[in-house]
């Protein structure tokens, strides 16, 4: 099949789905033997779900039950969430705590989603420093597995956290703080849900910013290997995407803060060509749920993100993985799977690449390295996916890459424990939090705890 019509005929089938929010698990979800994540791809094995409503229910189910798992928003595409007996979902934990002028913080419950109240925070004059391309998605899941969104100086979404409010095995409310417990906190802010179950977070506040997205198209994948700093520098926050095919770069989006000295970027980025409508990130894909475009400044809520809050598909039928390279060999890296891309091609639906500013949190696959992430959106097709994650990885081995985790990877454990210099520490810290293994799961046995 020839590339053109293989890539109408791919469009028409995801139309609708892929990239795509749902803000809450399946409608299933009262159906203990049917509740999935949003993708429908995972079907969670735990025997109850437990819904409350309060922290002081929350802290009275954990300290009852045997092991159990905190779920938010069934965004994972792996068993990160699951729990063969307990999941205690913080769907009901979501509302906004305080919002603190003199510290310039907002305390919000765990199920907060950030779509949810960030327009609050801008009419009273803040912003976060970042958001990730889904707005729907909960604060504490999104810091626990280090999701983020992009900017050479935006560290991951858990780079805004402060501190936290945390139920034990034992069901003891503790917090932990930047200021009053930095090596504790460093570890547990990206805690894989390994330490207890999160109840409230406190995050850190900037005055209010306006955002204009810019996109190109067509980027040539040589102009891109001979300005890969300028050109992911050129905005607050800049967005590759590919399908690795015919050596470009399909588009590229800028978005930048407004003020008075912001320009025009002209009709010609680096070989890209403007943009001359709004675009899906999938060119041929309805643009109608994508955050606006075309240069037109909003809010930073309604530009950081890729998609609108409002939008509310019935599923999202993709798998996701995403591997974090070192920035400074992430030209390295994307030329080494572009001589892949006929094998990854047929399973792709778009891949997005993104720069993350370095952090300290242990587990983060930023930690203490400037990075880059290269983002796969796949096809529903598990056997085949599964079967390309091990070359990508081997590909990308030489980097030192790490996963996302939460979503799709096949590294051995071994290799993943090499990759973080904290990881002893880590294990330390969860089994000084949990030597029970209260919160221990499937996932957690073959990733933390395996060798």
């Amino acid at each position: 099949m020839k590339r053109k019509t293989f890539l109408k005929t791919s469009s028409i089938a995801a139309a609708g789905t892929m990239l795509s929010p749902m803000v809450a698990c399946t409608p299933k979800a009262k159906n203990k033997t049917m509740r999935t994540n949003w993708a429908g791809n995972y079907t969670y094995k735990a025997k109850n779900l437990h819904q409350p409503k309060t922290v002081e229910e929350v802290q009275a189910l954990v300290k009852k039950l045997g092991q159990q798992k905190a779920l938010g928003s069934c965004h994972c595409f792996n068993n990160i969430a699951d729990s063969h007996l307990n999941q205690i979902s913080t769907a009901n934990l979501n509302q906004v705590v305080s919002i603190d002028e003199k510290t310039k913080t907002v305390t919000v419950e765990a199920g907060a989603r950030y779509g949810q109240f960030a327009q609050e925070l801008d009419q009273k004059g803040y912003a976060l420093h970042n958001l990730a391309s889904l707005p729907h998605i909960s604060v504490a899941g999104a810091c626990a597995t280090a999701t983020h969104g992009s900017g050479v100086t935006n560290g991951n979404l858990a780079t805004a956290v402060s501190a936290f409010e945390m139920v034990t095995p034992s069901g003891e409310l503790i917090n932990l703080s930047r200021a009053n417990n930095e090596a504790e906190f460093n570890g547990a802010v990206v805690g894989l849900g390994a330490l207890g179950i999160i109840t409230k977070v406190t995050l850190d506040l900037q005055d209010t910013f306006e955002v204009r997205q810019d996109l190109f198209q067509d980027l040539p994948l040589q102009s891109l290997q001979d300005n890969f700093e300028a050109i992911m520098s050129s905005g607050y926050s800049v967005s590759l995407f590919t399908d690795w095919q015919n050596k470009v770069i399909s588009q590229v989006w800028v978005k930048r803060k407004v003020d008075a000295e912001t320009r025009d970027l002209g009709t010609d980025f680096y070989g890209a060509k403007a943009a001359t409508k709004n675009l899906h990130p999938i060119t041929r894909l309805d643009a109608e749920n994508c955050t606006d475009q075309m240069g037109v400044p909003g809010p930073w809520y309604e530009r950081l993100p890729h998609f609108k809050m409002g939008f509310t598909p019935s599923s999202g039928k993709e798998l996701q993985s995403e591997y974090f390279v070192p920035r400074e060999n992430a030209v390295e890296a994307i030329l080494a799977l572009e001589k892949k891309s006929d094998l990854i091609y047929p399973q792709l639906m778009i891949s997005e690449i993104r720069s993350i500013a370095a952090d300290d949190f242990w587990m983060s696959p930023a930690y203490q390295r400037d990075c880059v992430a290269i983002h796969f959106t796949w096809k529903q097709h598990t056997p085949e996916v599964t079967k390309l994650l091990p070359m990508i990885e081997a590909e990308l081995a030489p980097f030192q890459v790490r996963p996302h985790w939460g979503k799709l990877f096949t590294m051995a454990p071994a290799v993943l424990h090499a990759r973080y210099p904290r990881y002893s520490d880590f294990l330390k810290l969860v089994k000084q939090y949990d030597p029970e293994g209260k919160f221990r799961n499937a996932f957690l046995d073959l990733n933390v705890y395996g060798s």
